[in-house]
């Protein structure tokens, strides 16, 4: 039988909390106080702590900071007001499984219970003592300040289950740091499911995510598809271009963050998931929030531990490290002979923005191994703008069909637009006022990144 503590200094919330899960199977003990909690755990093991975040003598913040240093085996759940949701947050961060605002509906509490006792399970079916592997990882280079402090990120955020949050412009190498958090996890036995939630038709993403019952629309499979989330149990889903799902997905995420359960598209029953949310977005979420197109409490949700990926602009020390990388991994690739980049060339990736980040070094150094002939990698071998000079408009040689200069100038545009959005292709289809859908039709076409 489960043993349940709750702290909780309202007397007739206790109580009715006590004979509610009682009820349900549990072993329950209730107190009226953080201090009393604290005391009862050192005196017996429990395996959830349901506690309320104002109570006299001992809060919850600092009950939960001082079971995690004696009692790290006790699933924590916390219970606030709303108004406090920011501190429910920090919690979190502190080693609380998750929270819950009051007032607490009975479905979502046992569905939250369930969901702890079932993520320890799991914990302590896996090899927890296993000493993970050292850093930095193998496919993460840099030797900066800025990537070092990433690297302790990783390893300590790594050791918990909460869901992270990757901050950061495109291209700065936020899947390869989600896959070292599974890597360094509890959970590195089991599947890591990378999904890219824009690339995703916004009709589909539902069922992508989540999975079809037989027969659930017209057209539908015969049979019930398992969603991104089914795949990912036990292991680790990875939420790409988070800030681009919709209203009615963004309902449906928070559920599972809240109740680790989901129904299928078209079903009825509901499907408990053990698995670890890392989540990933170049945009800036606290605008959409401001400006009412991303829910609040699912930025909550997501922003437990957040992780900011900086721009390659902001670190170019790693730019000689990175193009030594890329240079022997794809003259390997491509079975050529040793090759190396020259100073001028060098001098001019250091200098230039890279607008696309490591994404667009990797591009830029593939190109430039394949056209090179012999060992240098010399400037007129990289590709694109990094080296050439501006051209004025007025010097354009007339040359070409109609169609051919309407599609540079095409080209051109979009590239700008990129530039100046840092890569955001939903600003970018904004600046140029066509949909997002038609800039990355373009990308594709004219092989832009």
């Amino acid at each position: 039988m489960e043993r349940i503590l709750i702290a909780e200094d309202d007397r007739n919330t206790r109580e009715g909390l006590v004979e509610l899960l009682s009820g349900e199977g549990y072993e329950v003990t209730g107190v009226a106080d953080g201090e009393q909690a604290y005391e009862t755990a050192r005196n017996g093991q429990f395996d959830v702590l349901l506690t309320d975040m104002k109570m006299p003598r001992v809060n919850g913040l600092n009950l939960i900071k001082r079971m995690t240093g004696t009692s790290p085996e006790t699933s924590i759940i916390m219970m606030t007001a709303f108004a406090t949701v920011e501190t429910a947050v920090k919690a979190m961060r502190d080693g609380a499984f998750t929270y819950l605002t009051k007032p607490v509906k009975l479905e979502e509490l046992l569905a939250t219970i369930e969901g702890a006792l079932q993520e320890k399970k799991n914990r302590r079916r896996t090899d927890a003592s296993t000493k993970p592997p050292s850093i930095p990882d193998p496919d993460i280079i840099g030797e900066s300040a800025q990537i070092r402090d990433i690297f302790e990120r990783v390893e300590k955020v790594a050791r918990a289950n909460t869901t992270v949050l990757l901050l950061g412009e495109s291209g700065t190498g936020k899947s390869l740091i989600a896959r070292a958090i599974h890597a360094r996890s509890y959970r590195k036995e089991h599947p890591f499911v990378d999904v890219s939630c824009a690339s995703i038709p916004e009709s589909l993403l539902e069922s992508e995510l989540f999975g079809t019952e037989k027969g659930a629309y017209t057209g539908a499979l015969s049979t019930t598809r398992k969603g991104y989330f089914e795949r990912a149990a036990g292991g680790t889903i990875f939420l790409d271009e988070i800030g681009e799902i919709s209203g009615a997905v963004q309902v449906k995420l928070l559920r599972v963050l809240q109740e680790r359960r989901f129904e299928r598209l078209g079903g009825t029953e509901p499907l408990h998931i053990d698995v670890r949310v890392i989540a990933a977005t170049n945009r800036n979420l606290e605008d959409a929030v401001a400006e009412g197109r991303y829910r609040q409490d699912l930025y909550y949700r997501l922003n437990v531990l957040p992780i900011v990926v900086p721009p390659l602009r902001e670190h170019r020390n790693d730019i000689p490290p990175l193009i030594d990388y890329f240079i022997r991994k794809y003259t390997r690739e491509n079975g050529l002979g040793d090759k190396y980049i020259s100073e001028e060339a060098l001098e001019i990736c250091t200098r230039y923005d890279w607008p696309g980040n490591i994404r667009e070094v990797e591009n830029a150094i593939e190109s430039a191994v394949v056209l090179s002939d012999g060992e240098r990698i010399l400037p007129e071998h990289l590709p694109g703008f990094p080296h050439a000079p501006a051209i004025e408009a007025d010097a354009v040689p007339v040359q070409g069909s109609l169609k051919d200069s309407r599609g540079q100038a095409e080209k051109r545009l979009i590239q700008q637009a990129l530039l100046e959005s840092g890569g955001n292709r939903t600003r970018a289809a904004e600046a140029l006022g066509v949909t997002v859908r038609t800039i990355q039709y373009k990308i594709k076409k004219y092989g832009l990144q």
